[in-house]
């Protein structure tokens, strides 16, 4: 998913960036890094881990400047190592580059290689780096030209924050997948993936960056061009139902009334008398709370988060995940011991995470566990930006809801409807991408692409 942040002018750009970070950091768990101009060069700061671990009051000082751009990573192109960390920069012809890319161009390899042909150097496996080499290789004269010529190649998603010399860069794809916002501060203009950053650093939220804008922040002012305009857009659904932290707004709406929408429509479509309702938490648990107001059954936060434990979904490998649904919740016994229990999972990806999670709570003494998600079964692959590249990933793919029922270890295993998700929704359903629930893809796939839907 990833997570990005730009700041101009301010004279703590640095530090905003790190707080801003900090706001993200439930979007990737992998990498963090800032990088600062000060007018005539840039500074760079890049590491693996968390955003605790990889800034410090030393070198935020060393970041000078007061344009910033930052990133935080979790991985669907290019390994995790620190070469691949963003953002990514490069000197070039254009000026000076820095990008902070969130989504997955699909046509990356094809342009990957036309460049290589062209005589391109390529320092990492991002596809955001394809995006840097067209910006250097834009036949252009002027730089808002370049940019536009730049983005116009490009296939998939993409919300990115830019740095081209004293100039901060917004840009969204036409379909708009992922969501990107813009703020002011302090007379500073702030771009972030999400709103709840806003409310941290004490920004006023001015707008959404619009599918298939390009915004220019000056100094001292904004230029705005809007290319490729689509009639209907390509919102991912997967931001409202678990990306997204609750308290931001994407997409110009709340994500917290989302999810609890999502439950109370889960609840129409699946009653079931009960004991308790338990979220998973976090990501189940505003529809959780959604269920339990419909029918009227108590919610209990049967299950407690250890909070120095990250999402286990966007961890890179199985063995990170095991290890983390193990560490991450406990449950209270006492409010589930000979309880018929409703689980309510914002979604089943793999299925391990929720049969690790449905073994604790047997043990803890339920006497029967049913559950609920607030999504249709997962049964195609992301290819704009989401960790499941393949039909292997993917239980739903593979197996009938019986099978992962039983696979799970539940009485009961039941999902939201296709059409009781999108009327959830506070946007009108011709603006989603459900692609991962019906294999229908705004964006025709690549032929290198499409072999793998049937693997």
């Amino acid at each position: 998913m990833c997570g990005v942040f730009g700041i101009y002018p301010h004279k703590e750009a640095a530090k905003i960036s790190c707080l801003g970070l900090y706001a993200l950091q439930h979007r990737g768990e992998e990498s963090a890094g800032i990088v600062t101009y000060n007018g005539k060069k840039p500074f760079i700061h890049k590491a693996l881990g968390l955003v605790s671990d990889c800034f410090d009051e030393k070198i935020l000082s060393s970041l000078k400047g007061d344009l910033a751009v930052g990133h935080v990573r979790y991985s669907t192109t290019g390994s995790t190592t620190l070469k691949n960390t963003q953002p990514f920069y490069v000197k070039s012809k254009a000026g000076h580059i820095s990008i902070a890319h969130n989504g997955n161009l699909i046509n990356a390899f094809g342009l990957h290689r036309q460049l290589e042909d062209k005589g391109a150097l390529f320092q990492t496996t991002m596809d955001s780096e394809v995006i840097a080499h067209l910006i250097a290789h834009s036949p252009k004269e002027d730089y808002q030209e370049t940019i536009v010529w730049a983005l116009s190649q490009l296939q998939g998603a993409y919300s990115l924050v830019m740095m081209l010399d004293k100039v901060l860069i917004g840009a969204r794809d036409p379909l708009g997948f992922r969501p990107l916002s813009l703020g002011k501060l302090d007379g500073a203009f702030v771009l972030a993936s999400e709103t709840c950053v806003f409310d941290l650093i004490g920004a006023q939220y001015l707008r959404d960056i619009q599918p298939g804008e390009i915004i220019f922040i000056h100094q001292d002012k904004i230029d705005s061009l809007r290319t490729l305009i689509q009639k209907n857009y390509g919102f991912c659904i997967f931001e409202y139902i678990y990306f997204a932290r609750p308290d931001s707004n994407i997409f110009q709406h709340n994500v917290y009334q989302a999810r609890k929408k999502l439950g109370e429509k889960l609840a129409e479509e699946f009653p079931l008398n009960a004991d308790v309702v338990m979220p998973v938490p976090d990501s189940g648990t505003c529809a959780a709370i959604g269920y339990s107001q419909v029918l009227k059954i108590p919610y209990e936060m049967a299950m407690i988060r250890n909070h120095y434990i990250g999402r286990t979904f966007i961890q890179p490998s199985q063995v990170q995940r095991d290890f983390r649904v193990k560490v991450k919740l406990n449950p209270v016994k006492p409010l589930l011991e000979n309880k018929k229990v409703v689980v309510v999972e914002d979604s089943i990806v793999r299925g391990t995470t929720s049969r690790a999670r449905v073994k604790t709570i047997r043990q803890a003494g339920a006497k029967e566990v049913h559950m609920r998600i607030s999504c249709p079964p997962l049964v195609s692959p992301c290819f704009y930006g989401i960790d499941f590249p393949t039909k292997k990933e993917l239980i739903a793919a593979r197996h009938s809801i019986d099978w992962i029922r039983d696979f799970i270890g539940v009485d009961s295993l039941k999902y939201l409807s296709r059409e009781g998700m999108l009327a959830a929704m506070p946007v009108s359903k011709e603006n989603f991408c459900t692609a991962c629930f019906s294999g229908e893809y705004p964006v025709e796939l690549p032929k290198k692409i499409s072999k793998f839907i049937l693997e």
